[in-house]
C-alpha cells in the first residue's frame, strides 16, 4: 500500500469547503489548514471566520491564519507540520517559499480548462464570453501564475441559462471530486505532469472591478445577456437609469420590439434608451434588439423583479 501523504489544505471561501470536506470524507490525511484571517462582517462589523476555517474547526484540524505569507513565524509553523503535499483551492497567490516547501509539491484547483482562462475570475469570464463548455484543472504551482504542469482536468457544460452562481456550484462539486482523485493518484505515484501548451489564442480571466462590470448597451443583445449572467449574482453587472445606479441580475431578449408610440422612438432606437410601461416591464435597447430587465436592485433597496420594483417606483 502506498504511503499516505501528509496534506496541508489552503483555501478560504465556500468553493474551497467542498474540496476540504471531500478530502476528509475520503479519509485522506489533512494535517492542517491555512485560510484568511477573520474579517469584519455584517452590520456590527464583528470578526467573522472564513467558511474554510469553520469547516476546519468543525473537523478538529489546526488552523493557520497568516496576514503575510512570508512571515517567519508562519513559515516556521507551516514547516512544523512536515507536509508532503499542499492543496490550494481559492486562496491567495503563494510565494515560492510556501509552495516549494512540501516534498512532493503544491497543486492548485483552477475553475477552467487550462491553459484557457488563467486568472482570478475564470467562471465569470467563460460565461461572459459565451462559452458552452468549461471545467476544472489541477496543476502544480510554479512561479508564473496558473502556468504549472497539469495533472488532471474534467469538463462541465455551460447551459444557456447558467449564471456565474449556478456554474460555480457545479464546478465546486466537480472540482472537489477532482482534488480527491488527484491526491489519490499522487499517493499511488501514478499521475501525469503535463506541460501547458503554448497557445496564441488564450482568453484571460482577470479580476473584475467596478469599472469592468458596467453594461455597455452598444453591444448586441446576446452579448449583453452573457455579460449580465456571467456577473450574477456576484460581482453583478450595473448600469445607470435616469442618473440612478442599478445592479442588474437577469435580463431576457425580447422577440419583438415594444409597442411604442413616441417621438423618442422615431427611426432606429438608440442603444441604452429605456422604455417602461411602469407596471411590469423595463426594456432597454441594445445594438440590435430590446432586452427586458427581469431582476434588478436599486441603490439602497433590496433585489427584486422589475414588476416588484415598478409597484412602488416609476421610471
Amino acid at each position: 500500500m502506498a504511503k499516505q501523504a501528509r496534506i496541508i489544505f489552503m483555501g478560504t471561501p465556500d468553493f474551497a469547503v467542498a474540496s476540504l470536506q471531500a478530502l476528509l470524507n475520503a479519509d485522506l490525511n489533512v494535517v492542517a489548514v491555512v485560510t484568511a484571517p477573520d474579517r469584519p462582517s455584517g452590520r456590527g462589523l464583528q470578526l467573522t471566520p472564513s467558511p474554510v476555517k469553520k469547516a476546519a474547526e468543525g473537523a478538529g484540524l489546526p488552523v493557520l491564519q497568516p496576514e503575510k505569507l512570508r512571515d517567519p513565524q508562519f513559515l516556521e509553523q507551516l514547516a512544523s507540520f512536515r507536509a508532503d503535499l499542499q492543496v490550494v483551492v481559492a486562496f491567495r497567490m503563494l510565494p515560492e517559499v510556501v509552495w516549494a516547501m512540501p516534498t512532493i509539491g503544491t497543486f492548485n484547483l483552477h475553475g477552467s480548462l487550462l491553459p484557457q482562462y488563467r486568472g482570478a475570475a475564470p467562471i465569470n469570464w467563460a460565461i461572459i464570453n459565451g462559452e458552452t463548455e468549461t471545467g476544472v484543472t489541477t496543476f502544480f504551482i510554479e512561479k508564473e501564475i496558473d502556468t504549472g504542469q497539469m495533472i488532471f482536468g474534467d469538463t462541465e457544460p455551460i447551459h444557456p441559462d447558467d449564471t456565474a452562481g449556478t456554474l460555480h456550484d457545479r464546478l465546486m462539486v466537480r472540482g472537489a471530486n477532482l482534488v480527491v482523485r488527484t491526491v489519490q493518484a499522487i499517493e499511488a505515484g501514478e499521475y501525469p505532469r503535463t506541460p501547458q501548451p503554448d497557445a496564441t489564442d488564450l482568453k484571460p480571466a482577470p479580476k473584475l472591478h467596478r469599472e469592468t462590470t458596467q453594461i455597455d448597451w452598444n453591444q448586441p443583445a446576446q452579448q449583453v445577456r452573457n455579460f449580465v449572467r456571467g456577473l450574477s449574482p456576484f460581482p453583478t453587472a450595473w448600469t445607470m437609469i435616469n442618473e440612478k445606479f442599478f445592479k442588474i441580475y437577469a435580463v431576457s431578449i425580447m422577440n419583438e420590439a415594444p409597442g411604442v408610440d413616441s417621438p423618442n422612438f422615431a427611426g432606429e432606437p438608440t442603444p441604452g434608451v429605456v422604455f417602461t410601461d411602469n407596471k411590469r416591464k423595463i426594456m432597454i435597447r441594445t445594438a440590435d434588439e430590446w432586452l427586458c430587465i427581469d431582476v434588478l436592485q436599486a441603490e439602497g433597496k433590496r433585489r427584486m423583479t422589475a414588476e416588484e420594483f415598478l409597484r412602488g417606483n416609476s421610471l
